[in-house]
């Protein structure tokens, strides 16, 4: 019993040791990978997102939302319903558990600064595959429920960020894990 307890108090003591040498919350190369999310924070994508080596590099964490993302996306398209069940038996990095994202999740990754008909993405992020101008989100429209709202990432002059368009359309899918995983339209 003592013996548990000293180990258990070494445990703790190195546990504060590494929080002190860990100022701000900065996240030390090879891990850990603990999320500090706040969406009022604005980080640049070096430090903002972390490519996750226990989940293969298949996975970003993106320390803004503490969400994380698949890191090379599908090239297929699909429809609303086909990109649901595709996010729902997903297994990235060994881990099931990821669903399509709703529309202010998928948004949080747009760089809005980023002159059009450039990639809409924060300079140095870590994705690959971003092919497909729209992407689903799980966000259906409130005055049509045969609609869902989806993500421009590749616009021409004077579009916007987001739109929604019919559930038949085949568009491109980005799954994640993570978040409070509702969707409050």
């Amino acid at each position: 019993m003592k013996h548990t307890l000293v180990r258990m108090l070494a445990v703790m003591v190195l546990a504060l040791v590494g929080f002190a040498a860990n100022p701000a919350g900065a996240t030390p190369p090879g891990g850990p990978y603990y999320a500090t999310p706040s969406w009022d924070q604005t980080l640049p994508a070096s430090t903002r997102f972390i490519v996750l080596s226990n989940m293969s590099n298949a996975a970003v964490l993106d320390r803004e939302t503490g969400l994380v993302w698949e890191q090379s996306l599908s090239t297929l398209s699909f429809t609303w319903e086909q990109a649901h069940g595709h996010c729902n038996g997903l297994s990235t990095g060994g881990r099931l558990g990821w669903r399509l994202p709703s529309l202010q999740e998928l948004a949080s990754l747009v760089d809005p600064t980023v002159a059009p008909p450039g990639l809409r993405l924060p300079a140095g992020h870590p994705f690959q595959n971003v092919r497909w101008t729209h992407y689903w989100s799980a966000t259906e429209s409130a005055s049509d429920a045969g609609n869902a709202w989806f993500v421009i990432f590749r616009t021409a002059e004077g579009e916007g960020f987001v739109d929604h368009h019919p559930k038949s359309i085949d568009d491109g899918v980005w799954c994640v894990r993570g978040g409070l995983a509702m969707d409050p339209q």
